[in-house]
């Protein structure tokens, strides 16, 4: 698998497009990874991870959970705990340790860390580290402190990771491809987009990503009419 870098033009591109805070958009990414470890290197993937802000207003300090659910979804607490439980035990058949959330967090500045890690072929793991850090650990992905940890964890620089925090760049890049996104019919994530083609929405299964890969491989593999 090749991530965020140039490749064999035989290669798909697959772009995830998610967030963060998005608990099933941490059990799609760990779906699709875990289908392109099956297929081996058979169905050659470039995967490009990319952003999507589904609560730009929420304040860095975040929000209790019970306080979104109940707000954006009308969701009781009996309804948040089941709904959570469900995520934790999708995320557990696939080897994630999930543990209760008590918050939803402003995620612009992760993505900009993200933004910044793609040229240094470090965004998947930048990424993977942020998401433990919120979904396993219930950490804060707009701390700074939390975001250098995952610049850290991922092999980049501290010191440069906040340097380019602290001057607020990439900003203007991440919200534009949120709104290129957008403007392609994505509300929801996680979804992933398989040579240019909107083929999954939601935390598939690693055998249905497996799959969808395996599909967009043979139409390539078709001989075109005309």
């Amino acid at each position: 698998m090749r991530t965020d870098s140039a490749s064999a033009s035989a290669a798909l591109r697959v772009d995830f497009v998610s967030d963060i805070t998005c608990p099933w958009c941490a059990i799609g990414l760990e779906g699709l990874l875990q289908a392109i470890a099956r297929l081996g290197g058979e169905v050659p993937v470039e995967l490009h991870l990319q952003p999507f802000e589904l609560n730009p207003d929420i304040a860095d300090e975040g929000e209790p959970i019970a306080d979104y659910a109940a707000r954006k979804y009308g969701a009781s607490s009996a309804q948040l705990a089941q709904r959570q439980s469900l995520v934790r035990g999708r995320a557990a058949e696939l080897g994630l340790d999930f543990r209760e959330r008590t918050h939803v967090y402003n995620t612009f500045d992760a993505h900009r860390l993200l933004h910044w890690s793609v040229p240094r072929r470090r965004a998947l793991d930048v990424k993977r580290a942020l998401l433990r850090a919120y979904h396993e650990r219930g950490e804060n992905p707009a701390s700074p402190g939390v975001l250098l940890a995952a610049a850290q964890e991922a092999g980049l620089d501290r010191l440069e990771a906040g340097d380019m925090l602290g001057r607020g760049t990439f900003g203007r890049e991440v919200r534009t491809i949120v709104r290129q996104w957008q403007g392609l019919g994505i509300s929801g994530v996680p979804t992933t987009v398989i040579d240019g083609r909107p083929a999954l929405e939601g935390g598939q299964a690693p055998a249905v990503f497996e799959a969808a890969l395996r599909d967009a491989a043979q139409r390539r593999r078709r001989p075109q009419a005309g």
